[in-house]
């Protein structure tokens, strides 16, 4: 993945990391509005929220928080559509990367 690797270079030429238990807990969540914040959405997607994407795929969601309205493979080909990823794990694993190094000053 190149993302991943783009990470761990940043990463490795960071002179101070925080400990990543400052950042998250163990069993905290974190936000799906924090991982897919507004600069990476507009970055990537048609849209400026993640709550615009949601409301915006092909179905009956009105927020974030309705996720689950989605189908899986609805989901996929919105992804595909809307976004510069193939589908939903590439999209998640950006967004993942994305939170990880603005978490830690890496970006």
């Amino acid at each position: 993945m190149q993302r991943q690797s783009e990470l761990e270079k940043a990463a490795e030429a960071a002179e101070d990391l925080p400990d990543p238990r400052d950042i998250v807990g163990e069993s905290e969540e974190v936000p799906i509005r924090e991982v897919f914040d507004e600069d990476f959405m507009t970055s990537n997607t048609n849209f400026d929220t993640f709550d615009e994407m949601v409301v915006a795929s092909p179905s009956e969601a009105t927020s974030a928080d309705d996720l689950d309205r989605v189908g899986s493979n609805e989901w996929d080909d919105f992804v595909a559509e809307t976004t510069i990823f193939e589908d939903e794990e590439d999209f998640v694993f950006a967004g993942r990367d994305h939170w990880v190094a603005k978490s830690l000053g890496l970006d």
